[in-house]
């Protein structure tokens, strides 16, 4: 699903360029474009939160892909800005949903033990999308139009939710395949149904240094997201393909680094039996990892050790993902769906105003390196904010 999801996000980027030469856009317009998807992507971090944890991920898991495939389809029908809008729009609605959601099926589904890597890998899996993302859209576009290759991937998308209704389980106990050996290994805290009652107030009040330093993670991650293909196809005059062939080699790093973070957080909790450290050591190290090779890389102007120090930015920028996709759960695993969902408000009202304002910037100023500055401020402010998480001290519903 991850995969899916990531996929359907980011194939706009790669087809920015045609999708901007035929509807006549200019960058601040695409990342107007980007950044509307981000609008009820953040809204549906909370309200989706709540709704996965109220009536479980087999339902909401369902009806978010759906609309995520149905909408990515009809991505290929728009005639003009407005309704590219209205599409991305739409497509955020169903992500929006989707990774607190899962987040809640997780905190069910798996040991507490394992929390990190479970997030790791299947962020992992979304930045797998991202690499693959640009050579499939290049691929499909030598069969056809930039309009059928969204029609093919969101048909393709629904082969998804067929598969989840058939096979999924909110509650592990009633799987035929699960066995007592299985069960005893899974959190009582956090297995069974949705629940009813959240204490909304408390519970964002103690979320909200991850909501912020969520926020500084996902200020530069939506920039990878969004503008890397346009930065190789527009800054170094690259053809399409060999866009798409740096921007692959930039995400695969995300892939390791989205991997090895939820490796090392937990490898550390075994280590040390400290929970506050396995979370924020690799946090602390994924900021500042991402700024020392950030920077080399907006003021290089030699194509090869841009992408090198890119993809070295965006392997220590993805550490991060494991430890605080973790954190919800350690937190409040009993309103995991909700808590994780309050966490990534701060990653979507990042994605609100990092594309269009990098956008802009590009547009005004004309050149690439201006607009990573506010990168290369908010990752050492994350850094210093994350070494106040407290992953070790759990949520309880009267306090």
């Amino acid at each position: 699903m991850y995969f899916i999801l990531f996929v359907d996000r980011v194939n706009i980027s790669t087809a920015a360029p045609l999708i901007a030469a035929d509807l006549k856009l200019g960058n601040t317009e695409l990342g107007l474009v980007f950044s509307s998807f981000a609008v009820p992507y953040a809204l549906f971090q909370l309200i989706g939160g709540w709704i996965g944890d109220r009536f479980g991920a087999w339902l909401v898991l369902t009806a978010c892909l759906v609309m995520v495939g149905v909408s990515t389809a009809l991505t290929g029908t728009v005639g003009g800005l407005a309704s590219l809008v209205a599409i991305r729009l739409a497509v955020g609605f169903g992500e929006g949903a989707a990774f607190p959601t899962a987040t809640r099926a997780m905190a069910s589904w798996t040991p507490a033990s394992s929390w990190g890597f479970a997030q790791g890998i299947v962020h992992a899996a979304a930045r797998i999308g991202n690499a693959v993302t640009p050579p499939l859209v290049t691929a499909l576009l030598a069969f056809g139009s930039w309009r059928g290759v969204f029609v093919i991937l969101g048909l393709a998308s629904l082969l998804w939710p067929a598969v989840w209704m058939w096979f999924f389980r909110d509650d592990p106990r009633e799987h035929p395949a699960i066995t007592a050996r299985d069960l005893a290994t899974l959190p009582t805290r956090a297995i069974g149904g949705g629940s009813r009652n959240i204490p909304w107030l408390r519970l964002a009040r103690r979320m909200l240094p991850v909501t912020i330093v969520d926020f500084c993670y996902g200020w530069t991650l939506w920039l990878f997201l969004s503008w890397i293909p346009s930065f190789f196809f527009q800054n170094y005059r690259l053809n399409l393909q060999a866009s798409a062939l740096f921007s692959t080699g930039v995400f695969l790093a995300g892939v390791v680094g989205d991997t090895l973070g939820g490796v090392a957080s937990d490898a550390l909790l075994r280590k040390t039996g400290n929970l506050r450290a396995a979370r924020r050591y690799v946090i602390v190290s994924g900021f500042l990892g991402a700024f020392v090779f950030l920077l080399p890389a907006v003021l290089i102007h030699e194509v090869n050790m841009a992408a090198i120090c890119l993809s070295l930015a965006f392997f220590f920028l993805e550490l991060i993902v494991g430890p605080i996709w973790s954190i919800p759960m350690d937190i409040a695993p009993r309103y995991a769906g909700s808590a994780s969902g309050m966490m990534n408000f701060g990653f979507g009202v990042a994605g609100i105003i990092s594309p269009f304002s990098f956008g802009y910037l590009v547009d005004r100023t004309g050149g690439w390196v201006f607009p990573f500055v506010a990168s290369l401020v908010l990752l050492p402010i994350g850094a210093m904010l994350a070494l106040r998480l407290s992953p070790d001290k759990p949520f309880h519903a009267l306090e």
